[in-house]
C-alpha cells in the first residue's frame, strides 16, 4: 500500500515501487481539508507573509514544469496504476486507516506526504517505511538540501529510507542514498536526483524484503530538526553567492548508497 502526494516526483516514486512489489492502493493526499482553526493560523500575520513569499518563490523557480520535465521528459507526468488511487484530504482520515485495516499490507510505503499519526502507525504486517528528503538524523524535516548546502556540507545531500515511528524522521534506517552532485548543480537538480535515485533503492528495498531480508538499525543520536519557518532570503541569498562562487566544483561526488540490515536476533 503507497501513500503518497501528486506532485511528479511522487508519481515517479510511487510507479517505482509499482513494479517492484504487489501494490493493492495507491492512497493520494489532496491537502483539501479545511477547518476554521487551520484557516485562523495560516492567516496569522507570521504565517502568511511567510506562506505568501514562499509560494511566490516557489511558482519562479517551478516555473515551465522543471519538475516534470525532471522525472517524466516529455511525457505527462501520471500513474501506471490510476485504477490503485484513492484521495483523501489528509493522510491521517479515517479512510485511510479503514482501508489498511481492510487490505492488511504487509508493507506500507510512504513518501511526500503530512507526518502520519495515530491509529495509522500501527498499520502494515513488516511496518511502514517512508523516503525522506534528506539524511537523518543530521538533517530531519523540511528543506534539507537546502540546508545541508548552506552548512557546506554537499557530501550530506540525500534522502533517507527509514522505518516511521512517532518521531519526525527518527525511525530505524533503512538506506542512505546520495546522488551525483555536479558542478552546476543548485538545491532543486539535486533534491531531484537525490529522489530519482532514490526511486530504484526503494524498489530495491521492496524487492529485497519480499525475499526475506530484514532492515532497520536505530538512529545513533537526535540532530536538529529543519522547520520550514527557519529559512529566510538571507539564508537563500548567502548559498546562492556560494553556489555562483562554485562551492560544487571539483568534488566528484559519486552516487552513495548506505544499507542498514537489522542487527541479528
Amino acid at each position: 500500500m503507497v501513500l503518497c502526494g501528486r506532485s511528479p516526483r511522487h508519481l515517479f516514486v510511487a510507479n517505482a515501487l509499482c513494479r517492484a512489489g504487489d501494490v493493492q492502493a495507491i492512497v493520494q493526499e489532496t491537502g483539501a481539508d479545511f477547518s476554521w482553526k487551520k484557516l485562523a493560523k495560516q492567516l496569522r500575520p507570521d504565517n502568511f507573509f511567510r506562506k505568501t513569499w514562499r509560494w511566490l518563490r516557489d511558482r519562479r523557480r517551478y516555473t515551465g514544469g522543471s519538475e516534470a520535465k525532471f522525472f517524466f521528459g516529455d511525457a505527462v507526468p501520471r500513474l501506471g496504476r490510476p485504477d490503485l488511487v484513492r484521495e483523501v484530504p489528509h493522510i491521517n482520515h479515517p479512510d485511510v486507516v479503514a482501508l489498511a485495516r481492510e487490505l492488511q499490507p504487509d508493507l506500507i510505503a510512504v513518501f511526500g506526504t503530512s507526518l502520519i499519526r495515530g491509529e495509522l502507525l500501527t498499520m502494515g504486517r513488516l511496518g511502514i517505511a517512508n523516503l525522506h528528503g534528506g539524511l537523518s538524523p543530521e538533517y530531519r524535516g523540511a528543506d534539507c538540501t537546502f540546508w545541508a548546502l548552506y552548512n557546506g556540507e554537499p557530501e550530506k545531500v540525500g534522502c533517507t529510507l527509514h522505518w516511521i515511528d512517532a518521531g519526525i524522521d527518527t525511525g530505524g534506517l533503512i538506506a542512505h542514498v546520495s546522488p551525483e552532485v555536479l558542478p552546476d548543480d543548485d538545491e532543486l537538480k539535486l533534491f531531484w536526483r537525490s529522489v530519482r535515485t532514490s526511486a530504484g533503492v526503494y524498489a530495491d528495498f521492496v524487492d529485497r524484503l519480499a525475499r526475506g531480508e530484514r532492515f532497520g538499525q536505530v538512529q545513533p543520536h537526535k540532530r536538529r530538526l529543519y522547520q520550514v519557518k527557519q529559512r529566510g532570503l538571507r539564508h537563500e541569498q548567502a548559498l546562492a553567492r556560494r553556489l555562483r562562487d562554485g562551492m560544487l566544483r571539483g568534488l566528484g561526488l559519486g552516487v552513495r548508497v548506505t544499507w542498514y540490515p537489522a542487527p541479528p536476533r
